[in-house]
């Protein structure tokens, strides 16, 4: 299977789960079919998974944890930081592997990589470290007391936790949580996405080969059990803690199922992330904006923006900029040095982006690039940029998750922060104006847990990810590392 990929090293594609050290099969034998979204070629297959594997897999990371939560940090420090080295040293297979599963274009897929392997380590100005360091800066406090006799400590303890990711960031997603997991003293068990496992099975035998000890890191791979995998997790008493990224529908499920345990939960779900243009903006800087952040992953990442309202005076302006740069852009293979953009991740995919489209058409939406699929092989949709959005289009109530910028009409601020905020999940948001006062004002009142001002990429491992209202709970990246900690209160007394 491996020599079809194209690697240096084929050894880093596996096609099989691997829990407490072992690379297995699933016991009653199943498989998944992995495809190729560009090309609908078979990648190849990994085990289908269920229960059984999951209670073992959580019982292996239950016993690394005795061990690897009271390990020093220091050796912690510097199994991440091999495994970061690891990460860079196969950067171009790690990359291809991505675009192969996900179709995401090879810079792209290298970028994540890069962008992956930042949650072990981030060089700043070429010197500092990011998470690596953290291991060793999880200090604790010491709390003065009204009483004579009593002195008060507070420590921080690892959890020991599960993993469950999405496909469209198939090594990034699994990284930013795992890298501040490990940093903190837990074990993980993780289910990766059954359209992208092979990145996640990669970075299991790169860590093997870091140093990370049998049982700390554990995959469980399945399509058709993702039920009863992800209620055992949620369940299961052994684990303490959940984090999932995903949509805000699978999001609440999750979460219900782990109140049983009342365990702790970090959830990433859905957004709709508002985009505006004022009419004080720089046109040309918003327009590249706006490419930026609408279309990297054919756009399909959570913090992509899916609601772009532009001031009236400006509104044609940027619309025909918009509209000139997008019809440029080459849909293909993410392979070919010349693609710009790559194909959706499946037909489902697929089907919602054309239902949102044809229903914005039909309440009176203009197309004024793309606005249909290309044919097969592959599942390609045609980057595209819709005017005149009615408010009450689907696309404005529910995420598209793909390559459709849908331009609104406003005329004041008021309007359209009210626009903005009406929705339920609150992730992302990002506004262009060079008016400083205009900037706090929005910046504020946004209702969002990550606001970008004139830019639109706000995402790296140093920055708190996470969002308000259905968009989920806790941080990650900076910060991230205390969602899997516990303080404990020691009161020495008797002094």
């Amino acid at each position: 299977m491996a020599s079809t990929w194209g690697l240096k090293e084929p050894s880093l594609v596996k096609s099989q789960g691997y829990i407490n050290g072992k690379w297995v099969d699933a016991q009653e034998g199943g498989t998944i079919l992995v495809t190729n979204p560009a090309t609908d070629e078979e990648l190849g297959n990994v085990p289908e998974m269920g229960l059984a594997e999951t209670k073992s897999a959580i019982e292996a990371a239950a016993k690394a944890f005795e061990s690897w939560g009271k390990t020093t940090a220091k050796y912690r420090h510097d199994i991440l930081l091999k495994f970061y080295a690891l990460m860079q040293e196969h950067h171009e297979d790690l990359g291809r592997i991505i675009t192969l599963e996900n179709g995401k274009t090879l810079t792209e897929g290298k970028g994540e990589n890069a962008y992956s392997s930042s949650f072990m380590e981030i060089l700043l100005q070429h010197q500092s470290i990011y998470i690596a360091e953290e291991a060793v800066r999880t200090y604790g406090e010491h709390i003065p007391s009204p009483f004579s006799n009593i002195r008060n400590v507070v420590i921080k303890q690892p959890i020991g936790f599960s993993i469950m990711t999405p496909w469209n960031f198939p090594s990034a997603m699994i990284t930013r949580k795992l890298g501040a997991a490990l940093a903190a003293g837990c074990t993980a068990v993780i289910k990766p996405p059954p359209e992208t496992p092979f990145s996640a099975l990669a970075l299991a035998e790169l860590s093997r080969r870091a140093g990370v000890p049998d049982g700390v890191i554990n995959i469980v791979t399945t399509q058709k059990n993702v039920i009863e995998v992800g209620r055992e997790m949620c369940e299961s008493k052994i684990v303490k803690k959940v984090s999932f990224t995903g949509s805000t529908a699978v999001a609440k499920t999750l979460y219900g199922m782990s109140t049983s345990t009342l365990k702790k939960v970090s959830i990433e779900a859905g957004g709709n992330a508002p985009f505006i243009v004022f009419d004080d903006a720089d046109i040309d800087a918003a327009v590249e904006g706006a490419i930026a952040c609408k279309f990297r992953g054919s756009g399909q990442t959570c913090v992509c923006a899916n609601r772009i309202y532009v001031q009236s005076s400006v509104y044609a302006d940027f619309a025909s900029r918009l509209a000139e740069k997008v019809s440029a852009f080459k849909v293909g293979n993410g392979l070919d040095g010349k693609t710009t953009h790559g194909p959706l991740i499946h037909e489902k995919a697929i089907s919602k982006v054309a239902r949102h489209v044809d229903d914005a058409v039909s309440r009176g939406a203009q197309v004024l690039v793309g606005g249909q699929r290309l044919p097969a092989p592959g599942t390609f949709y045609t980057p595209t940029v819709l005017s005149d959005v009615p408010a009450e289009a689907l696309l404005n109530s529910e995420e598209t998750f793909g390559p459709v910028a849908a331009l609104t009409k406003f005329e004041t601020e008021e309007e359209v922060i009210a626009l903005a905020n009406d929705t339920d999940v609150g992730l992302a948001g990002y506004f262009y104006s060079r008016d400083v006062g205009r900037v706090w004002r929005v910046a504020e009142a946004l209702e969002v847990g990550m606001v970008g001002t004139n830019t639109g990429l706000i995402s790296h491992a140093t920055i708190p990810f996470g969002g308000v209202k259905e968009s989920g709970l806790g941080r990650e990246g900076g910060h991230g590392i205390e969602e899997y900690m516990n303080q404990k209160l020691i009161a020495f007394g008797g002094i």
